[in-house]
């Protein structure tokens, strides 16, 4: 039997067994909805921390409860584990590990590099290698597999590789990991349908593509569309700020209209681990082809500005108060990128707080999903906690700065008793607010 074949039986018979490589907001999902469909799963991550919080049922990620998988390792289902020696286990290991850019805004392929080199170092016959982080076209081709060739196990032969996007979308209640169409990819025909077989053990809707290639340009222009249209609904509001249009009602009038028209709205600047980045990959791969991303690039400068677009806005709101930002009290509502997640990854709230920091103001922050201030690759504001969100506290305050609009968050009292409240989000709506009081930005 060839080792393809022997692989499909596997699949077949539901006794493969599944590595995930990265336990945060895009592997943990993947962990629990194969656990969850019967299948044996190993879980690596270089952290020990989460390896030790997740044997103890603890939880690193809001939505994600640690007992529901402290429950599968005490029923041997999952083992999650930092010893990479035990990549020997699985028979399809899946890569969720971070694609940043660095500070020159190229992509930084260390943890693809090093996670791919750490498999290579152990890889044997029979494995199915899937990439799930998101990056430019080619990768799984040009990065991930010389390194895994240099083995002297060949691809479709003895080993077999393909690229399947990640589509989370942290905090979502109407729909899960489950749910949401998987697209793959090969990079050979054989490997794209052992791929598109080990996700449809788990996933309600695979969508096979024909290569690697399309499934990581798939990726990649989903999120560039939501860039471009991001940046366009923000340079709209910062030009009907100065005309004196509400640009919220003018974009929920516009969606009434049923076909044509779908609706994004603007904020203080992108945040999570999609939006921000990924569409800099293309842009940078394109450098190679002699061609420039003229859009993404425009997009990007007008999403990068927002926080020091908001910072002016609020500088402006208290200079027509008689007072300056420099010693001026700011209490920012919403650490997390998004609202009613605990997620931090690039949250435009913390580059407003370093941003108001650096213009003397004294910042505190309140956010019901993240009591401390979470370490950061790019930032440091750990110093900080969250302060409760009381009358007193908002009467303090010279200024609070709604960054972040969660559900929770009582915006009556934050503009019954702020002196001044500036909205990124428009979380205080249309209701009738204390004049002058309330300032959109």
């Amino acid at each position: 039997m060839s080792t393809s074949a022997a692989l499909q039986k596997k699949i077949a018979d539901r006794k493969v067994v599944v590595g995930v490589i990265g336990l945060g907001y895009v592997g943990l999902p993947l962990v629990r909805e194969f656990c969850g469909a019967g299948i044996r799963v190993w879980g690596f991550d270089i952290d020990q921390r989460k390896v030790r919080m997740l044997r103890a049922g603890q939880t690193y990620i809001e939505h994600l409860p640690g007992r529901f998988f402290q429950d599968l390792i005490k029923k041997g289902r999952f083992t999650p584990t930092a010893d990479m020696n035990q990549l020997t286990k699985p028979d399809a290991i899946l890569i969720a590990v971070p694609t940043p850019l660095d500070k020159m805004r190229d992509p930084d392929m260390s943890y693809i590099e090093h996670t791919t080199a750490d498999i290579a170092k152990r890889l044997r016959p029979g494995q199915l290698i899937v990439l799930e982080s998101t990056t430019y076209p080619g990768t799984t081709r040009e990065v991930c597999q010389p390194m895994l060739d240099a083995t002297g196990l060949k691809l479709d032969r003895d080993y077999f590789l393909a690229f399947s996007p990640e589509r989370e979308d942290p905090g979502r209640a109407d729909m899960t990991t489950k749910q949401i169409p998987k697209v793959v990819g090969g990079v050979t025909a054989t490997s794209g349908k052992l791929a598109a077989a080990v996700y449809a053990l788990a996933l309600d809707r695979v969508v096979p593509v024909s290569t690697a290639d399309i499934a990581e340009a798939c990726k990649i222009v989903e999120n560039v569309y939501r860039c471009v249209n991001i940046a366009l609904v923000n340079e709209l509001k910062m030009l009907f700020d100065r005309m004196g249009i509400d640009v919220w009602e003018v974009i929920n009038a516009a969606k009434t209209k049923p076909f044509g028209f779908q609706a994004f709205y603007p904020g203080p600047g992108l945040g999570g681990h999609c939006i921000p980045i990924d569409p800099f990959y293309l842009s940078w791969k394109a450098r190679e082809f002699n061609t420039t991303t003229r859009f993404i690039e425009l997009a990007g400068e007008i999403n990068t500005h927002m926080p020091e677009y908001v910072v002016g806005r609020v500088m402006e709101a208290l200079n027509e108060r008689g007072k300056s930002l420099k010693g001026s009290s700011v209490l920012v509502l919403g650490l997390a990128y998004k609202k009613d997640v605990d997620d931090v990854r690039e949250s435009p709230s913390v580059t407003l707080i370093e941003l108001l920091q650096k213009h003397g103001a004294k910042v505190s922050y309140h956010d019901p999903h993240i009591p401390t201030a979470k370490p950061m690759r790019e930032h440091n504001i750990t110093n900080l906690k969250s302060v409760p969100l009381t009358a007193a506290n908002l009467r303090k305050c010279d200024c609070v700065l709604i960054a972040t609009d969660h559900s929770t968050v009582d915006y009556d009292l934050v503009c019954r008793h702020a002196p001044l409240v500036v909205d990124t989000r428009n979380a205080t709506g249309r209701k009738r607010r204390p004049a002058g009081r309330v300032v959109k930005a």
